[in-house]
């Protein structure tokens, strides 16, 4: 028997799946886009709900470490929270037992390469048009890979003659120790491969071929089981607090779901042999271990999903919450480092810079809402070089800490376009890159204007009560365009919101326009032209807050 062409191939086969699998998962995430979040949003009503969402995004994505990455990543930009994420985790862990039942079902009563070959062919005639559906072309391909490579394992197994593999025929007669050691290699095996659905469908082909019994291939699903949490721990490192928490979930539920159908593997066994009837062999063996890889995800989200609250404390307890200890305010700088994963898309980053937009457009609200609440203090009587100095140092800090997020978010968007991004994408960071420099020239204005508030009391060239009063109605114009714009951040603006920002704009420029002339009607009555063409600025310096807020209400019009 010639070793090497068999090795060869086995590993050409399994390559050549795993190829398909990342190939099909990284289509799915692009095709979905954003539209993946808003499905992980769902999550929030509750815990059962959360459980069904992680099957479904599993099953098309086809990777439960590609869902933990997902939801790590979430969770560290602030977009779950980590009770929310719980119950996904669970969900991920049933939903990737839809390979199995795919290769059981499929893999080995069918001529795969009817199915691969016209895949691959739909596959790349739809990803090399310019279309909306480019990105489900991946997706195609990916499926067509992934039943060649399972169709080259297939291929190469039936000339292994079981008897010759001694080491095999001894470690299946140890009883105990046998299913200890059957999880030690499926947890090595995956830690290596990055993925326990490659793993099953290798342990599944190994068992259909009779190179290792059901007891054996069982105890490997299991060792899977635990090796899948490897890609949420590297997604972890480097994150807030509750990315940490969130990837320790997946690895205690894993580890302790495991170890509990460990000590108990007899009965599991026995139970499935119930449920499937018939001996484990041949193309029944296949069944089998879809059924106990079901089984075994099923009752351990049944046994710990009651526990969700506790589950929580418990990871909250073993690792503290860091963030929160930290003094409250502005951070001295920002900093957002791009993650690179083995199950990580350009989207996922995406989704998390639009989080970070949103903190921008909060910190470029609360600006002008400092502007606009001292613009009201110059109506009170007393000093006011306290209120100014106060804002214009806040407006420093805060500027200067928005330049810091331009640049960083700039760098984190301008590497995601060196990944392989899909059409949809490829458009949202262009739009998003306009967003930024939009919110972060409306920073630049409010920080004028604080700077202009403190020259006017420092120089004594204060606004009379009637020029107060009639500004005050168009900062609120600007104030109300902001919110806006922080409302509908992240989706498309209607044809009808549209034209609500259009009109916003041109009531805002006709306010501009009768506080010139007024400005210019006091210089012609005699008052101080410093103090009126001061006054005129600050006018110019709002009105450009509001045409920050259409250009991003215009962008959004495009998406």
């Amino acid at each position: 028997m010639d070793f090497i062409s068999i090795v060869f191939k086995l590993i050409g086969g399994l390559c050549l799946f795993l190829y398909g699998m990342k190939v099909m998962s990284d289509g799915v995430q692009h095709a979905a886009g954003d539209r993946m979040q808003r499905a992980l949003n769902f999550m929030t009503k509750n815990r059962f709900i959360g459980v069904l969402t992680g099957v479904t995004v599993t099953a098309l994505v086809q990777s439960s470490s590609a869902v933990s990455v997902m939801l790590v990543s979430f969770v560290n930009a602030g977009l779950l929270t980590l009770t929310q994420s719980i119950g996904v985790i669970m969900g991920a862990n049933i939903g990737t037992t839809t390979t199995a039942w795919i290769v059981s079902l499929i893999g080995f009563e069918i001529n795969i390469s009817a199915l691969a070959l016209p895949a691959v062919g739909v596959g790349f005639i739809m990803g090399s048009a310019k279309w909306k559906h480019q990105d489900l072309g991946g997706a195609f391909m990916g499926f067509g890979f992934l039943f060649l490579g399972l169709q080259f394992l297939t291929d190469a197994l039936p000339a292994v003659n079981p008897e010759s593999l001694v080491f095999i025929r001894h470690i299946s007669n140890l009883g105990f120790l046998s299913v200890l050691i059957g999880v030690g290699i499926g947890a090595v095996v995956t830690l290596l491969m990055h993925s326990s659905a490659a793993t099953i469908t290798l342990v599944i082909t190994l068992a259909w071929s009779g190179v290792i019994n059901f007891e054996i291939a069982a105890a490997m699903i299991l060792g899977a089981n635990i090796g899948t949490t490897i890609d949420a721990i590297m997604a972890a490192i480097g994150t807030k607090t509750a990315a940490k928490q969130t990837a320790l979930v997946h690895v205690l539920f894993n580890v302790v779901g495991s170890v509990i159908a460990i000590l108990f593997f007899t009965p599991l066994i026995r139970l499935v042999d119930f449920l499937i009837p018939g001996d484990p062999l041949g193309t029944s063996i296949a069944a089998h271990l879809a059924m106990f890889h079901t089984v075994f995800n099923i009752l351990g989200t049944l046994i710990f999903l009651p526990f969700v609250q506790q589950f929580a404390a418990l990871v909250s307890f073993l690792i503290k919450d860091k963030d929160t200890d930290q003094k409250q305010g502005m951070p001295k700088s920002y900093r957002l480092e791009y993650q690179h994963s083995v199950h990580s898309t350009p989207e996922l980053n995406i989704i998390r810079a639009e989080k970070e937009i949103r903190d921008m457009a909060a910190l470029a609200s609360s600006m002008f809402a400092g502007v606009s609440e001292t613009l009201g203090k110059f109506r009170e009587q007393g000093d006011k070089t306290a209120i100014v100095e106060t804002l214009a140092g806040e407006m420093k800090g805060k500027e200067e800490y928005a330049d810091e997020m331009r640049v960083e978010l700039t760098r984190f968007l301008l590497e995601c376009t060196r990944q392989q991004l899909g059409y949809q994408s490829e458009k949202k960071v262009y739009q998003l890159l306009r967003i930024i420099s939009d919110l972060e020239d409306m920073t630049d204005d409010c920080f004028s204007v604080s700077l202009l508030l403190e020259r006017s009391v420092k120089k004594a060239l204060l606004f009379k009560n009637k020029e107060m009063e009639a500004l005050a109605p168009y900062v609120a114009q600007v104030e109300d365009f902001l919110v806006f714009v922080k409302s509908h951040l992240g989706r498309s603006i209607t044809g009808e919101q549209a034209v609500f920002a259009e009109r916003l704009e041109n009531t805002i420029d006709k306010s501009r326009n009768k506080l010139r002339k007024l400005g210019r009607k006091r210089i012609e009555a005699g008052e101080d032209v410093k103090t009126e063409l001061l006054f005129i600025d600050v006018v110019r310096r709002i009105e450009k807050v509001g045409d920050y807020c259409y250009n991003i209400a215009e962008a959004l019009m495009r998406n």
